[in-house]
């Protein structure tokens, strides 16, 4: 083969591996952030929000409601809950936790459909009075209930998602189930999801 021809071939060769990584590694342009509301095709056009008087979407989370504070849950509230929705569940977790998985905060499920929110401070057990018929799960920590940001100290700002779902089921779960159990439970029932993060540092 001529110097010519072998140029061309090997050039050729290029081209090809180039198109193949970029069709890798290119492609369209990255899916949009994680905005925490969408919803199923189950409900179209369902637009869930959920926020709190403690800190604004992507503000840190007073000290109050962390483990440096009282470490109470803080009041969240939501709307736009879709129609056919029989329960709500809520975990809240940090996915900086420098581990494989998220840190788990928060595993609260079988929340009545009609509750606009949650008030602060939710007491730690199993069985919530409030909203009745609300029940509680177990945190990374190996306890039931809500437990506030606590990341190591110099690890920079951490992440704290709520993420909430809306189910069109009401759920046969007892207390006391973790985040893959209730991820489990509610897995085909989700209606819609909607979140609010918050963040925090030591």
């Amino acid at each position: 083969m001529s110097n010519v021809g072998w140029f061309l071939a090997w050039g050729g060769l290029s081209i090809v591996a180039a198109f193949a990584a970029c069709s890798v590694g290119c492609g369209s342009p990255a899916d949009p952030p994680d905005t925490f509301s969408r919803a199923t095709s189950n409900a179209p056009g369902t637009k869930m929000t959920v926020t709190s008087t403690a800190f604004e979407n992507g503000q840190p989370v007073p000290k109050r409601h962390t483990g440096d504070g009282g470490d109470v849950s803080p009041p969240l509230a939501w709307s736009g809950v879709p129609e056919g929705t029989k329960e709500l569940a809520l975990l809240a977790e940090d996915p900086d936790a420098p581990q494989p998985q998220p840190w788990v905060h928060w595993v609260i499920y079988k929340i009545p459909a009609d509750t606009a929110g949650l008030k602060e401070g939710i007491p730690r057990t199993e069985q919530v009075a409030e909203p009745a018929g609300a029940v509680q799960g177990n945190s990374s920590y190996g306890t039931v209930g809500y437990r506030g940001p606590a990341p190591p100290k110099g690890h920079g700002v951490h992440h704290y998602h709520f993420r909430l779902y809306a189910l069109d089921v009401e759920l046969d779960a007892k207390p006391g189930l973790d985040k893959a159990g209730l991820l489990r439970a509610i897995a085909g029932h989700v209606l819609a999801e909607a979140g609010l993060v918050g963040t925090y540092k030591r």
